[in-house]
């Protein structure tokens, strides 16, 4: 008898821890974390430290505003100088980009990976600095008007829109690590007289159907602020 007893009272400790770990499982899954994240896209810091004429920050945040969507922000300020064939000049300025992401990736429990696809809405206020130039017969850069070295040409604008792909990685407890590529199509530009926006800081190099492709790396930090049910 005192077997059997034994024999029960293990039997029913079995389920019971069964039972508490399926009430945890379902209260990790049925539980999803809100929060605010900021971070810096890391390779505007390693760039400036190598190359002092290319110099760079960005900042980087979204927040959780439903179960798959996020809204998102990147603002920075770029100084940056551009060497071609033909032409040497200098933007600098700073920008903003705001839309959302939406993640298409679907998490194991209790993991908060994203990979993800969203939309920007860009914005970016700057000034070129013509350092040298080369006339080119081809008259790419300039309509065959002179410009003297070291015109700077002051309180230009830029507006875009933009494709965004993405992922970003949970590495340790709250820090994530990312990466993304945004396909950009300007929508409007204020160019100066007789010289184009080559350059548009956020938007990278303008290519000649004024579009354009940028990158980031990211290392960003999630401070939680409320938990959901799923």
């Amino acid at each position: 008898m005192k077997k059997l007893h034994i024999l029960i009272f293990i039997i029913s400790s079995f389920f019971g821890v069964q039972s508490y770990a399926q009430q945890s499982s379902d209260t990790i899954k049925k539980q999803e974390l809100y929060g605010i994240r900021v971070g810096i896209d890391i390779n505007k810091p390693i760039t400036t430290f190598f190359d002092n004429e290319n110099k760079g920050l960005e900042i980087v945040g979204d927040i959780r505003i439903l179960n798959n969507y996020y809204l998102a922000t990147e603002i920075g300020n770029i100084t940056k100088t551009t060497n071609e064939d033909y032409i040497n000049f200098t933007t600098k300025g700073s920008y903003i980009k705001v839309g959302f992401n939406y993640n298409a990736y679907k998490n194991w429990i209790g993991m908060r990976n994203e990979i993800y696809v969203g939309i920007r809405y860009g914005i970016s206020f700057f000034n070129q600095t013509l350092n040298n130039y080369t006339p080119n017969s081809n008259g790419t850069y300039f309509n065959n008007i002179p410009i003297e070295n070291g015109t700077k040409f002051s309180s230009l604008t830029a507006q875009w829109y933009a494709l965004v792909f993405g992922m970003k990685v949970e590495t340790l407890k709250n820090l994530y690590l990312g990466t993304s590529v945004s396909f950009n199509k300007m929508i409007s530009t204020k160019e100066p007289e007789n010289f184009k926006n080559l350059y548009v800081p956020g938007f990278n190099r303008v290519f000649l159907n004024n579009s354009g492709v940028s990158f980031n790396y990211t290392l960003s930090y999630l401070i939680p602020i409320i938990k959901k049910k799923k």
